[in-house]
């Protein structure tokens, strides 16, 4: 007997209102853990993606939204806090059903950090300066000046598959405290728990100030960028497709923040304690199966710990617990399609053909009752030397490169030594020497005796071809700004305005 089950069309929100796409036409967002259809979302036209765009321009241009006060703008970011967490639980099912991510990892985690994200900024904002006074200068004469700091106006958020609704949050709590609107495209294999998000926000803004449209990134995200009436760009995604986004952008000179790729390299000192070093490692490379920026997939080790650092890797994690992400006790879940299954897989022979040694995982994994799902057995190369390619170019995916290095100018050399500068790790029992290679690293976070540790009252973004600007942080809240200098002269007789002799003779003196 054949069950039929329900699929639901999600359609896209604009104006504060559900809207099927123009066209009508839809596209199919699966499950990784299982590969079966969970849902549909609307494809969004050119045509949409102007509806979206000007219902935001509207609701900055035409409300009374960007003028909200401090106080009462601090209200709106606690009660979305509040209304996240009220909706918990969908938003954690939703996530997990189309990014593959554990509801173990979600609830613990991303949902906590969302929360918390939106009251922070709700904190921040009533301490924001919004106006600054300057002193009045003896020269060029007696005045009254000030900076104003304004919002931005109309932000796209382009967002990525791995972690989507947290992302999103990333861009939407600082620009909606600084009184922008915003339209976001989130990725399409992940759209669904990114339109729950704008449902629950927008019950505390009004129509237009959050708007979401979903389609195609070569479609829907360039249209953005694109798009005249949009005034800053924030985009998480691969350096590839951020520098195309930088190129678009500039031909209507938009603000942007770009937050992109990485291969950040983690360095056990040779005083680590490895009781926590090795685990702290493999949490920084497998959390999400290798699917976060961030993941610390280069491994340095001196000699004097290579083999036995490499021992323990192996036999922790061959202990890691795959399964559907659904289950409390599943530890590793699939990567996010059958196509990025098949670039990590294809890595992992590079890897052997450049003359690592692959001393665990490597293989596809069909796991119990998800045999429609694409996963990646956790994967460890020793042997690795920084010019292979599996140490230079980003994975994205369950697989750890482990270098050997002599001295720990060496290890910082190497580390350095790659286009990208995101994140980068220090393992040690001395904070003084983790101090010291924290100032040498090129990164733009570092961690000491951990990893993957974001918080949202401090910056998160990269060095080099790792992007531009920050996310999170009081930093995060200066991008959706814009500057504005009032200067009143308090000189009142025209004769008195020495600098007027610039320009005019003695006409102006009578």
């Amino acid at each position: 007997m054949t069950v039929q089950v329900d699929i639901q069309t999600f359609p896209l929100f604009i104006n504060g209102k559900w809207e099927p796409a123009t066209g009508g036409e839809t596209f199919d967002v699966h499950n990784p853990a299982t590969g079966e259809l969970v849902a549909k979302a609307a494809k969004a036209s050119v045509e949409d993606v102007d509806k979206a765009v000007q219902a935001a321009r509207d609701a900055f241009d035409k409300s009374d939204w960007k003028y909200m006060s401090p106080k009462d703008r601090s209200k709106v970011l606690n009660a979305i806090a509040h209304g996240i967490a009220t909706n918990a639980e969908e938003l954690v099912y939703l996530e997990s059903i189309s990014s593959g991510g554990t509801v173990r990892r979600i609830a613990s985690n991303d949902i906590l950090q969302m929360v918390d994200l939106f009251n922070t900024m709700a904190k921040f904002v009533l301490e924001y300066p919004f106006s600054e006074t300057l002193p009045s200068p003896p020269f060029p004469g007696p005045a009254h000046n000030f900076v104003w700091r304004e919002p931005i106006g109309v932000c796209a958020a382009i967002t990525p598959w791995n972690m989507p609704m947290l992302i999103a949050t990333w861009k939407i709590a600082p620009a909606l405290a600084m009184g922008n609107t915003v339209v976001i495209k989130p990725a399409s294999y992940t759209p669904l728990s990114t339109l729950k998000l704008a449902e629950i926000i927008s019950q505390f803004v009004p129509s237009g100030v959050i708007n979401v449209v979903t389609g195609a990134g070569a479609e829907v995200g360039e249209a953005l960028v694109r798009h005249s009436k949009v005034d800053k760009v924030a985009f998480t995604g691969s350096t590839e497709v951020g520098r195309n986004i930088m190129s678009i952008a500039s031909g209507t000179i938009k603000n942007t923040t770009l937050e992109l790729g990485g291969k950040s390299p983690n360095i056990i000192l040779e005083d680590a304690d490895l009781d926590i070093a090795v685990p702290g490692s493999l949490f920084g490379v497998f959390l999400h199966s290798g699917q976060l920026c961030e993941s610390g997939t280069r491994l340095f080790v001196p000699d004097k710990l290579y083999d036995q650092v490499v021992e323990r890797l192996i036999a922790l994690a061959e202990t890691l617990k795959p399964g559907n992400p659904l289950d409390q006790q599943t530890e590793i879940g699939p990567v996010i399609s059958r196509k990025q299954k098949e670039t990590i897989l294809s890595y992992i022979e590079l890897g052997k053909q450049e003359g690592a040694t692959l001393v665990c995982g490597g293989k596809e994994m069909t796991v119990s009752g998800c045999e429609g799902g694409h996963f990646i057995e956790p994967t460890i190369f020793t042997n690795v030397t920084n010019d292979m390619k599996i140490a230079r170019e980003e994975i994205f995916g369950p697989v750890l490169s482990v270098i050997r290095y002599s001295d720990v100018e060496e290890a910082i050399a190497m580390a350095n030594d790659s286009i990208y500068g995101l994140a980068a790790g220090i393992w040690t029992r001395d904070v003084n020497k983790a101090y010291a290679a924290a100032r040498k690293l090129q990164a733009g976070i570092i961690w000491i005796n951990d990893w993957h540790m974001l918080r949202n009252d401090a910056p998160f973004g990269g060095y080099k071809q790792s992007g531009i600007g920050r996310e999170m942080g009081k930093h995060s809240l200066d991008a959706y700004t814009q500057l504005k200098h009032v200067h009143t002269s308090m000189v009142p007789e025209l004769h008195k305005r020495s600098w007027y002799q610039i320009l005019f003779s003695d006409s102006v003196q009578s």
